[in-house]
């Protein structure tokens, strides 16, 4: 009598200690849970994910009618598909691993107004104690169940690989009925640009860390054909995966068509920029494998500034992502590449290593004399990049110089000269360039910011006509040209020949609208 007694007292205490705990309310249908023990992670479950629980369960102010401790073995469902009551799906996404708590669900979260008799009677608020013991985390990767992936295995830190990188995998391919399709014990490296095996593993892969295994459910939809022979139509593909190590390629334009792959890290973070002298060593082949070029070794290496014209710019770029003692693998597309051997390739590739690189002293460091310095250096380098034909190089050059001077706020009155007599001639040279690559637009905005300053600068007024004329705002072309004219009569042989050229497409317009405006008569009539 007295053991009774003592079990009902802790029972009440038990109770008491229950409802002196916090209670936090879930959703907006009145599901409330108490803490009794927190978990020991950050994580909680996600839909779709395998779940291990102890519970035991009963009626508000009853006894306990149903526990899985009394099965000796934990409960296992699927979080968020409905295979649990509405209160669970909602209540067990809020636990973290080993975490216990009970839960109060009302009749609208359990079995409503028909119940689950003979245990749980019409409208019944249900009282849970249930403690989280694992789970399983199981992912659609597409959003569509396409494909489930179970993960076995944690991988290691917080990265994945991305859409361009090689990827080195275990994996073993079986159909849904046990037979084993494809294998790779010893591990096969693939580019996540290709289907390798199945669309399903490359989408999959780039959802998994280092040293991750899952198990992956594929549907049909997500097979090839090949990877389908000897399967029985409409059954899943199951694919057993490890991700072993990945390696890094960087798409340098942006669009897969220059691509470095990461040999050997380099020291730090820093790398170069434009202008940055750099010493390189490099071997190019041909997509056959033949050598096309050979530069610099280690003792002798080749030295250059970066963005100088020396070599294709997609190549220079992708040095301009490496760091110092970094080896890597370019490869170029043919649409890139500027050799002639490979007019019959797709593709060309670097063998590069950066021995050492020194950047240029930011102007943010500089003194008011050195940024002026530095803008006249740089935009006679320009000027040679021009005369030379390289007229791309020679605007990035013009851009360049033009930054060192931009904050002009710390310069004296002779600085200020200086750099507004700097400024307007690389305008002038840059409108130059886009008019010789066709950027006209760009051309007529660097000639107005000279006019806006100096009206009557002959030399803006005759590169806004010529850019105005490019894009027949010819009206706007006469103004200026007709200005230009005024202001230097004799010494304007070029701005009498545009002047000729702006005439001539004047009566082609004229013609042209006369021809328009007869054939509109004639359909009138």
């Amino acid at each position: 009598m007295a053991a009774c007694n003592s079990d009902k007292s802790n029972k009440v205490n038990f109770e008491t200690e229950i409802q002196e705990l916090p209670e936090t309310v879930i959703g907006k249908e009145g599901l409330t849970k108490k803490i009794l023990q927190k978990g020991n992670s950050w994580k909680t479950p996600l839909p779709g994910d395998e779940i291990q629980v102890h519970y035991s369960v009963k009626l508000e102010d009853g006894e306990i009618f149903d526990s899985s401790h009394d099965k000796g073995k934990p409960f296992e469902f699927k979080l968020g598909q409905g295979e649990v009551i509405k209160g669970w799906d909602e209540g067990i996404a809020t636990m973290k691993r080993s975490e216990r708590a009970i839960f109060i669900i009302p009749p609208n979260l359990a079995y409503g107004e028909t119940g689950s008799p003979p245990l749980i009677p019409p409208n019944s608020t249900l009282v849970f104690d249930i403690e989280l013991v694992s789970w399983n985390s199981v992912r659609d990767i597409t959003g569509d169940g396409g494909i489930l992936k179970k993960i076995i295995k944690e991988g290691e830190g917080w990265a994945t690989p991305k859409d361009v990188d090689e990827a080195l995998v275990k994996y073993v391919a079986s159909s849904a009925d046990g037979k084993t399709l494809s294998r790779s014990d010893d591990g096969v490296e693939f580019s996540l640009l290709d289907d390798y095996l199945c669309p399903a593993m490359k989408k999959s892969v780039k959802t998994m860390r280092k040293g991750e295994i899952a198990e992956l459910t594929v549907k049909p939809t997500y097979c090839f054909d090949g990877v389908e022979n000897g399967m029985q139509p409409n059954l899943n593909l199951n694919i057993h995966l490890e991700l072993i190590s990945w390696k890094t390629v960087v798409d340098v334009t942006g669009d897969k068509k220059v691509l470095k792959k990461l040999i050997k890290v380099g020291e730090g973070y820093d790398r170069p920029n434009e202008g940055s002298l750099v010493k390189v060593v490099y071997i190019g082949k041909l997509q056959d494998g033949t050598v096309f070029d050979r530069k610099g070794s280690d003792d002798e290496p080749l030295e250059y500034a970066c963005l100088e014209g020396k070599f294709s710019e997609s190549l220079d770029r992708a040095i301009m992502t490496m760091r110092k003692g970094e080896e890597a693998i370019v490869t170029i597309s043919s649409d890139y590449c500027q050799v002639e051997e490979v007019s019959t390739a797709d593709f060309v590739v670097y063998e590069i290593k950066l021995v050492d690189f020194n950047k240029e002293k930011p102007f943010w460091k500089m003194d008011t004399k050195e940024k002026i310095e530095a803008c006249d250096k740089t935009k006679n380098e320009g000027n040679v990049l021009f005369k030379d034909g390289k007229f791309q190089c020679a605007s990035r050059k013009y851009d360049k110089a033009l930054k060192f001077i931009q904050f002009d706020h710390s310069f004296n009155d002779n600085e200020k000269c200086q750099s507004n007599t700097l400024r307007f001639s690389c305008y002038l040279n840059n409108a130059a360039c886009k008019l010789k690559i066709a950027d006209h637009q760009e051309a007529s905005k660097l000639c107005s910011k000279v006019i806006e300053y100096d009206p009557c600068n002959v030399k803006a007024l005759f590169r806004r006509a010529q850019a105005y004329l490019r894009i027949n705002e010819l009206e706007k072309a006469e103004i200026d040209i007709r200005k230009a004219l005024k202001l230097d009569p004799n010494n304007s042989r070029d701005v009498k020949l545009v002047y000729k050229e702006l005439k001539a497409k004047q009566k082609q317009y004229t013609q042209h609208e006369v021809e328009i405006f007869s054939t509109m008569l004639s359909r009138l009539a």
